[in-house]
């Protein structure tokens, strides 16, 4: 299936290669993290994870549908002006779909009454030890967006097609305050740089929809 069909195609193709949104738990084997770190469920770090999720919104616009993503705050105290999806750490009692949800209603005011939320695509271990939900959403048409200038510095769009093109899916080098050498997916489209957590669970859609371990 084309990223570049139709909206409504495109919706049930990406629905019937999603997990359900009632799924709490990673599916054996499908845990995602930086290129070279292979983590299995449980995860094992001496810590248990902190739970989060990240809502991947998808927009039909007439030139096909688009990504919505945000420029983090530069007063943040980590992950200073990096490109990410909404989201964040789940609160008690909540689902991935709900944290989804709320924290994009937090970071950008988006109403979720705009959102249909279509299934959860392969969590993400993060280098922070946060396993990322990230939930897949369709947003109608008719929304509106605030950011919130204490998280959000921008909020912008990037096509579907270009992010789900692997001539696109570049691989970059690090090297981080300890020393250690990392290796993680980026993609750049016009002045956006892509990288690190929120490229790679762009690359991991990429592999549920079009790998062909999903097929």
């Amino acid at each position: 299936m084309s990223p570049h069909a139709p909206p409504h195609v495109l919706r049930d193709w990406i629905t019937r290669h999603l997990d359900p949104l009632d799924q709490d738990q990673p599916v054996e084997g499908r845990i995602a993290a930086d290129i070279g770190v292979k983590p299995v469920w449980p995860v094992d770090t001496g810590a248990p994870p902190k739970h989060a999720a990240v809502l991947i919104g998808l927009i039909a616009r007439d030139e096909g549908v688009s990504v919505l993503l945000t420029r983090r705050s530069d007063n943040l105290r980590s992950h200073t002006g990096q490109v990410a999806f909404p989201g964040g750490r789940r609160d008690p009692g909540e689902s991935a779909w709900q944290t989804a949800l709320r924290e994009a209603h937090e970071e950008v005011g988006l109403d979720p009454s705009f959102v249909s939320l279509v299934g959860l695509s392969t969590p993400y271990w993060s280098g922070s030890n946060y396993l990322i939900t990230p939930v897949v959403g369709f947003i109608r048409e008719g929304f509106s967006l605030t950011p919130n200038p204490d998280e959000v510095a921008d909020i912008f769009e990037t096509p579907f097609g270009f992010l789900m093109n692997p001539d696109n899916h570049q691989i970059h080098e690090r090297q981080s305050p300890d020393g250690e050498l990392r290796r993680f997916y980026a993609m750049t489209h016009e002045d956006r740089y892509i990288w690190g957590v929120t490229a790679g669970v762009l690359r991991e859609l990429y592999d549920r929809l079009y790998g062909a371990a999903f097929a």
